[in-house]
């Protein structure tokens, strides 16, 4: 199709040049100058558009002369019998090729960049079946979940339930699905993206991971209990360019604790919050030429850069500084991302090897560093984690000791919030029941205990959280 609308079009306008010459030597055919490059079949549309060039200039080529010639001055023919235009109608010209070839497009003649797209993939057929196009998606880079492509891929989802077999696509359909999302679509399939070649550059990322893939040296981290149990065959590359594109080969699947390599995540968080300068007031910017977990502070008490991990503490405590509880509790676990999947071993075993981390945290707090007043950092923590685990005794000896049972963590959580999500109904009432903490908290997202309860399904905790939250709402009427 796209190389009879082509062919069609260069016809018409070859036939329009033999009509209108302009006279004498200079007379020119009024081919377009501008193309429209997508795939080969742009590329037979250019070529063709070339050969005719050749030829028609070939037919009116004046014979060869030797005495010097005028500059050649730049003519336009509005009329058979060779009338040359004055300059002002330039403007006027290129106005109205321009509207011409929206005509044009409008009028079928000329193929939008859905067309083009259709015709890249399709090559030649008249229906493209939908793993095709995917495949030739990912040829690119570019990843089905990209949240770019979310409106493209819900539509195309959608599409195909209502297409017969379920699998193809004809052009119309096609353009739907894909009009939401056409301009990063063109720019990845006429391989504008800072990779062009994506497939021979994975190629050499995958002939590197073999090659590294056999190397044995080196040991497994053991300064974590935890760290030291994760097997040293355990080999995975992943990368995401700059355009979105995106590469995976090896052990992606399994999860791994980001350790130090939260840092700069961290640092970029904080500085896009404050700015460079007001972070840098709390934290220095030279090596220290200590090891990074050094319990030690430049000479304006200060931790001397965000990657050590004085540094990375405070850097944590500025982002949401409002917030009322520990941000950098995400820190002394190091578990910072990796908390949704909140492996409870791994908890005990950072909790338990800590130590240096936690002093490191009250020294930071001795030298005024902190940027508010928190609680008992070692209290949050254990609170927190015995609501997860449904850990009853522990919260009782934590009740017993005066312990404050509604404080809250770095989005403001409570050991109330923690429960209800996890389903500890027995956690739930002793809080409620006993230690009388608030049943209608909420966290820095506004969500309280009993949306978390009827988030994750578990209707008994919703039952006694709405039985409680009933009471407190009768209660403060009557105060009223």
């Amino acid at each position: 199709m796209l190389h009879f609308r082509f062919s069609t079009l260069l016809k018409e306008l070859f036939e329009t040049a033999l009509k209108r010459p302009l006279p004498g030597s200079r007379q020119r055919t009024w081919l377009p100058t501008g193309h429209c490059c997508f795939g080969a079949a742009s590329v037979d549309a250019r070529a063709a558009s070339t050969q005719l060039r050749v030829l028609h200039a070939a037919a009116h080529r004046p014979a060869p002369r030797t005495e010097p010639r005028a500059a050649p001055v730049r003519s336009y023919c509005v009329k058979t019998e060779g009338a040359v235009v004055l300059d002002e109608q330039v403007k006027k010209d290129g106005s109205s090729r321009e509207a011409a070839s929206d005509k044009r497009r409008n009028a079928g003649i000329l193929p939008s960049l859905e067309d083009l797209l259709f015709y890249t993939v399709a090559e030649g057929q008249e229906t493209i079946p939908a793993h095709k196009f995917l495949t030739a998606l990912k040829a690119t880079g570019l990843r089905t979940g990209d949240p770019r492509l979310k409106d493209c891929m819900e539509t195309l989802k959608e599409t195909l339930k209502k297409t017969s077999d379920g699998v193809t696509l004809d052009r119309h359909l096609f353009k739907r699905c894909v009009q939401s999302s056409i301009v990063l679509l063109t720019q990845a399939f006429r391989k504008k993206f800072v990779i062009p070649d994506f497939q021979s550059f994975t190629s050499h990322i995958d002939e590197l991971y073999e090659n590294a893939k056999n190397l044995s040296g080196g040991q497994v981290a053991d300064y974590i209990p935890q760290l030291a149990k994760f097997s040293p065959d355990l080999w995975a590359v992943s990368l995401c360019t700059v355009d979105g594109q995106r590469h995976t080969v090896g052990d992606t699947k399994v999860p791994f604790c980001l350790q130090s390599c939260v840092k700069p995540l961290k640092y970029a968080v904080a500085v896009h919050d404050h700015g460079t300068e007001y972070v840098h007031s709390f934290i220095g910017k030279e090596p220290s030429g200590l090891r990074f977990n050094k319990l030690f502070l430049n000479e304006d008490d200060k931790p001397h850069n965000p990657m050590v991990n004085a540094g990375a503490i405070v850097c944590t405590s500025l982002i949401k500084v409002k917030a009322v509880a520990l941000f950098f509790f995400f820190f002394f676990l190091i578990i910072i991302f990796f908390i949704f999947f909140f492996l409870c071993v791994q908890f005990q075993s950072e909790r338990e090897s800590g130590d240096r981390n936690f002093a490191i945290g009250y020294y930071l707090k001795e030298k005024k560093v902190w940027l508010w007043d928190e609680p008992c950092v070692k209290s949050v923590i254990n609170l927190l984690f015995a609501a997860y685990t449904g850990d009853i005794p522990a919260m009782r000896r934590f009740a017993l000791s005066s312990m404050d049972m509604e404080q809250r963590d770095y989005e403001s959580r409570t050991a109330l919030h923690v429960a209800a999500a996890e389903g500890h109904t027995e956690v739930v009432r002793f809080l409620l029941e006993v230690c009388k903490v608030n049943p209608v908290p909420k966290d820095r997202w506004g969500n309280t205990p009993l949306d978390e309860a009827m988030h994750f399904g578990h209707h008994d905790v919703v039952t006694l959280l709405q039985h409680y939250g009933a009471s407190a709402e009768a209660s403060e009427k009557n105060a009223e």
